[in-house]
């Protein structure tokens, strides 16, 4: 159970007389056993082996933090979250050099306006596609889309930005964000922007998105410190994207539904539609445009027990002198058993097979067979050959 704190034990501030104020102490540790088949350093196409390795973070990214209100009155509370992202099995920090980089951001809440929050969040596109996006039963180190190429695991939080989430409107939300990369001379240089909608009524859910990243870095090339989906490097490196890490901006719109048919059966469907646009420092001259489409079912034959089976296609264009364009398939299947509310193990295997050419670490005139990229766990290290297989057995508990 999440342990609620007043703010006044924590030493954070006294209490008013009139205001009722909270924290709350919350986490998550996942760690189980992995195995990857022939696996090779990013940007290397040698042969590699297979390994079985410690697994962590898998069924949920581990992670504690902090979340309080304050109650203002009229309607409306102060809001703020701060959350760490941790590796169980080193107990490192999940991004090195960043203590809350899964969020830190404070704003103000009203049931009847909406929210308006400021700091490193996660974009609307994420939260309003989230969902029926395939990482909810498939995960997203096994399940989520090619190298996670569209965003709809949880690689992206946004520094600088500025968030408003309207309230719920007979089922519709809406929601809009702005990210201030902060280059002087230079306003669009580095930030990034997103919109998103969804409407969900009874079993039908739809959902619709848009998300803008720029590099601070003038024309492309290595992101540059001021880009605001910036995490120590450019975002979103993966075997599907390495050719195209000098982009000067990336460019996504998805649209995520499902339905759900009763108890025990629900499905999930998603598209989208992913641009890494060329600039005159990027390694790569024209855009490159990845179409991705999926589709998730979901079976709860018992209380304790959830399956899932997942396939996604992605096929990009034919550019920068590539003419046999990658394609990926992926199928994904998970099982997961609920010990109790907060403990449950969980297995999930995965396989993927590439085909076509894409640009290797060098960009343009580097053409390269396409490899395999399950999900996003296994982005640092994707597969030597065309083919990949993955899979994980562990617990998960959150407090």
């Amino acid at each position: 159970m999440k342990k609620t704190i007043l703010a006044s034990a924590l030493g954070l501030a006294a209490l008013g007389a009139h205001a009722q104020s909270s924290v709350t102490l919350y986490g998550i540790v996942d760690a189980g056993i992995g195995y990857q088949s022939s696996s090779t350093s990013l940007g290397s196409n040698a042969g590699g082996r297979s390994v079985v390795k410690m697994a962590q973070g898998i069924w949920a990214g581990s992670r504690f933090g902090f979340k309080g209100s304050e109650d203002l009155g009229g309607g409306t509370r102060a809001i703020f979250q701060l959350e760490e992202g941790y590796n169980s099995a080193t107990g490192a920090e999940s991004t090195s050099g960043l203590m809350f980089n899964r969020a830190a951001f404070v704003g103000l809440a009203n049931q009847q306006y909406g929210s308006l929050t400021m700091g490193r969040q996660y974009a609307p596109y994420y939260t309003l596609l989230a969902p029926y996006s395939p990482t909810t039963w498939l995960t997203g180190a096994y399940g989520a889309h090619p190298g996670d190429l569209d965003s709809m695991d949880t690689i992206y939080r946004i520094n600088n930005s500025i968030l408003y989430t309207s309230p719920n409107f007979a089922g519709f939300t809406f929601s809009g964000m702005y990210a201030l990369g902060g280059v002087a001379g230079s306003t669009g240089a580095g930030q990034s922007w997103s919109v998103a909608a969804n409407y969900i009524h009874g079993p039908i859910g739809l959902a619709v998105g848009f998300e803008r990243l720029n590099n601070a870095t003038s024309g492309g090339g290595a992101w540059g410190a001021n880009s605001t989906a910036n995490s120590n490097g450019e975002p979103g490196v993966s075997g599907i994207t390495n050719g195209f890490q000098t982009a000067q901006a990336q460019q996504r719109f998805a649209v995520t539904g499902g339905y759900t048919f009763n108890s025990q059966w629900d499905i999930s469907a998603s598209y989208s539609n992913v641009q890494y646009v060329a600039g005159a420092g990027s390694k790569f001259f024209s855009t490159q445009i990845w179409n991705t489409g999926g589709i998730v079912l979901h079976y709860k034959p018992l209380t304790a027990l959830d399956l899932a089976a997942g396939y996604s296609y992605t096929r990009a264009t034919s550019a920068n002198g590539i003419t046999s364009a990658a394609s990926y398939q992926q199928f994904t299947v998970s099982q997961y058993y609920s010990l109790s509310k907060r403990t449950g193990l969980y297995l999930v295997e995965a396989y993927q097979r590439a085909g076509g050419q894409t640009l290797g670490t060098n960009g343009a005139g580097n053409i390269i067979n396409a490899t395999a990229d399950i999900g996003d766990g296994q982005n640092s290290a994707p597969s030597s050959s065309r083919s990949q297989v993955a899979g994980a057995v562990g617990i998960v508990h959150r407090f």
